[in-house]
């Protein structure tokens, strides 16, 4: 069973931080992309940042460049969104999510997990 489980999430106001967690299980993707995406109530799912396996590369949204940082431990399967001066429209559920194509990582990938809530309050 390929599993994807989110944690980190909560209620931070304007201007905090947060970091939420992505643990892998039932299956390696220790050599896939990982990325992060968000959905606020009312809007579509968006991307907000994905990382390579072997050398770390990132990707982000313009949204967030500059106050969100992703990561990953390989050793630990596990990918991180650090997530600096939230503002209340960083308002959403926020899913992790894999695939073994890069390209396809931002766009549509294969792997999601059940999402995690972050609010940010003014």
């Amino acid at each position: 069973q390929v599993q994807l489980v989110e944690s980190g999430g909560g209620l931070v106001q304007a201007g905090g931080s947060l970091r939420l967690s992505c643990a892998t299980s039932g299956r390696t993707f220790s050599h896939y992309p990982m990325g992060w995406f968000r959905q606020a109530p009312g809007k579509e799912r968006e991307f907000v940042a994905a990382v390579t396996y072997f050398t770390g590369n990132t990707n982000y949204a313009d949204s967030v460049k500059g106050r969100f940082t992703i990561s990953r431990d390989n050793a630990k399967d596990t990918v991180y969104l650090q997530m600096n001066s939230l503002k209340p429209e960083d308002t959403a559920v926020y899913y992790c999510a894999a695939d073994p194509y890069w390209p396809r990582i931002a766009l549509n990938p294969a792997y999601w997990g059940q999402g995690t809530q972050v609010t940010v309050s003014t």
